[in-house]
């Protein structure tokens, strides 16, 4: 499975434990990530995280892109609601691709804990008769 990696500025170490948490799970996969929460959550992990643009600058749109080409599966994206965000369009359009794409998108701890668990038990393998490899 293709997983995205997204998190805002006070969500990124929270993303990192997660990640760490998790990497027996994520290390079967192939991830990618928006500038600095790739490159944090790899140094921190040791986990190989395709690097995109930071979101500010485009990494969310080139996120969305792939979406559209059906090229990733699921999507954790741990959000700050209370922090207001410039970008906030883009996150809007990347929500609104991911429903359209019906791509299973977490954007809290709690949510993702449970995509992760699904993805380790079998639950997504539907995703490859969708998108077969």
């Amino acid at each position: 499975m293709n997983i995205a990696l997204i998190a805002h500025d006070k969500k990124k170490e929270l993303m990192i434990q997660f990640c760490i948490a998790y990497k027996g799970v994520l290390q079967k996969h192939v991830l990618c990530g928006t500038g600095t929460t790739a490159k944090l959550v790899s140094e921190a992990t040791g986990l190989e995280v395709r690097q995109f643009l930071s979101g500010a600058q485009g990494g969310d749109q080139q996120i969305g892109a792939r979406i559209a080409h059906n090229e990733i599966d699921m999507m954790l994206f741990f959000r700050d609601p209370l922090t207001s965000m410039p970008q906030e369009p883009a996150v809007s359009s990347l929500l609104r691709l991911c429903d359209m794409h019906n791509i299973p998108i977490a954007t809290n701890i709690a949510t993702a804990e449970v995509l992760v668990l699904g993805l380790e038990r079998g639950d997504m393998d539907w995703r490859d008769i969708v998108n077969p490899k």
